[in-house]
């Protein structure tokens, strides 16, 4: 018996390609409709929640200090790495 959710026919190898192809295609669709703040994003971030900017979707660059200080803030944020596939060799 197969536990659910699980193709009997994909090898575990299988699975991972399939898993990685699908994350990539996720980022892929959430880089292309986010604007690049670059370095700007958390001074972006708090405009936007306190509604001095216009509300959009960004991304950008910050440091742990930073990411850490807008959580406590309240302001939703989260951390997507991007996995090029030379990393995986």
């Amino acid at each position: 018996m197969t536990a659910p959710g699980k193709h009997p026919a994909l090898s575990s190898s299988e699975e991972a390609a399939a898993a990685l192809a699908a994350y990539q295609r996720m980022t892929t669709v959430l880089l292309a409709n986010c604007e690049d703040v670059g370095h700007r994003f958390a001074e972006e971030a708090r405009k936007i929640h306190y509604l001095e900017a216009p509300e959009r979707s960004i991304r950008g660059e910050t440091t742990s200090e930073e990411f850490a200080a807008l959580q406590e803030e309240g302001i939703v944020v989260f951390r997507l790495p991007v996995i090029k596939t030379g990393d995986l060799h």
